[in-house]
């Protein structure tokens, strides 16, 4: 597991991640508790909030390219450096609301060039594919404990230092990752110039089956996140108290480090991508015994094992990131996290539909975890498919 961080410019990469994830969950915490006790009116928290997200599916389509463009390094660091100054105008005392939502909107905007370099340079970063991955369950491990984290702490340490403040902490992450990049790591040339326009990267992914088959893999974790916009009906559903909102959000983001550390620890990269499709199928499976109208305890371990096998995600998205060429990899990275983003949205969406209808959050889960199981089950076969044909070197 510590073997990718012997890599300087990985563990600095990393290191600036971990650092400006941090900043970010304090800062949504800190934003919407600001806008609450501003306005009174949890529409406008939840929108503010919602801000958080939208703009980076855009940015995610639109902007990604930039990482193909021009120097990744320099990608990176600038839009580090730019997100510090935002953040930094967005701590000020008494900053208006509508200027406060106009801010956030294009911090957000210049995360997706930035996370779209972060992901290409680190590809460039490790030539051995086991390694490479090894750096993947890293930071899934890293991001995971980090929003861990942040559910536990976020709004104790809000309460106790002020919004302003924590706003200002996290411009001071965005400022130590920028300067920790630009001094660490090297400086490439750009990998795609000229050539890299809007859309070039998109257009030629879903012109190739296997990565079709690879972000139809990566869309199903859209029904496993259904629990997750459901914890508060569901703790209710159960019978459990308040606090279990808590239990059931984190419970997943648990799972799923577990399971990244034993993948990691104990599974190799071949194996791992054999595993792909049944994982997925699994991680689903569990959400479908919900059927079985758990109480608190038994939903808490459904939902770790399935954030466990759920781990699979990092395989995909490394083999993903592999089978991309180097030129095209920050804009196709986009497209990559965009959509993920996008079917989780959906998820959610459509799950609160369905509990509404059915009068029952459990139920709800557990037809996510039914539909999931009905999708993983064509998906993993084509992925077999793939993988045969990959291996016999004929992969389209």
């Amino acid at each position: 597991m510590s073997a990718p961080l012997r890599n300087v410019e990985y563990r600095v990469l990393w290191a600036a991640e971990a650092i400006s994830s941090a900043g970010d969950q304090l800062a949504k915490v800190a934003l919407s508790i600001l806008v609450y006790h501003r306005t009174g009116s949890a529409l406008w928290a939840a929108v503010v909030y919602a801000l958080t997200f939208l703009p980076a599916l855009a940015g995610g389509l639109g902007l990604s390219f930039l990482a193909d463009r021009y120097p990744r390094r320099a990608v990176l660091s600038l839009s580090a450096a730019a997100q510090a100054v935002l953040v930094g105008l967005m701590s000020v005392p008494g900053m208006p609301l509508a200027v406060l939502c106009l801010l956030l909107v294009v911090v957000q905007l210049a995360a997706s060039p930035a996370n779209a370099a972060q992901n290409a340079i680190t590809r460039e970063v490790f030539d051995d594919d086991e390694l490479y991955l090894r750096s993947q369950d890293l930071r899934g491990i890293t991001t995971n404990t980090v929003q861990l984290l942040g559910l536990a702490g976020g709004g104790l340490l809000v309460t106790a230092v002020g919004a302003s403040w924590a706003l200002a902490i996290d411009a001071v992450s965005f400022a130590v990752a920028a300067v920790l990049v630009r001094v660490w790591v090297h400086n490439r040339p750009a990998a795609g110039g000229e050539h890299s326009t809007w859309f070039s990267a998109t257009r030629w992914v879903f012109g190739q089956r296997s990565l079709r088959v690879l972000i139809a893999l990566s869309w199903l974790v859209g029904l496993t996140v259904v629990p997750e916009g459901l914890a508060a009906p569901l703790a209710q559903q159960l019978h459990a108290p308040s606090a279990a909102v808590g239990w059931l959000l984190a419970a997943d983001p648990l799972g799923f480090v577990a399971g990244a550390y034993l993948l990691s620890k104990f599974v190799s990269a071949p194996q791992r991508r054999r595993l792909a499709g049944v994982l997925a199928t699994g991680s689903s499976a569990l959400l479908a015994l919900f059927l079985l109208q758990p109480n608190l305890v038994l939903a808490l371990v459904l939902l770790a094992l399935a954030g466990a096998l759920g781990a699979y995600i990092i395989t995909v998205t490394a083999t993903f990131s592999t089978w991309v060429p180097n030129e095209l990899r920050g804009g196709a990275g986009g497209l990559y996290r965009t959509g993920l983003r996008v079917t989780q949205g959906i998820g959610v969406a459509l799950g609160g539909v369905v509990a509404q209808a059915t009068g029952s959050a459990v139920t709800a889960v557990a037809l996510a975890g039914l539909a999931g199981v009905v999708l993983a089950i064509p998906t993993a076969l084509s992925w077999t498919r793939v993988r045969h044909s990959v291996a016999a070197g004929t992969r389209q």
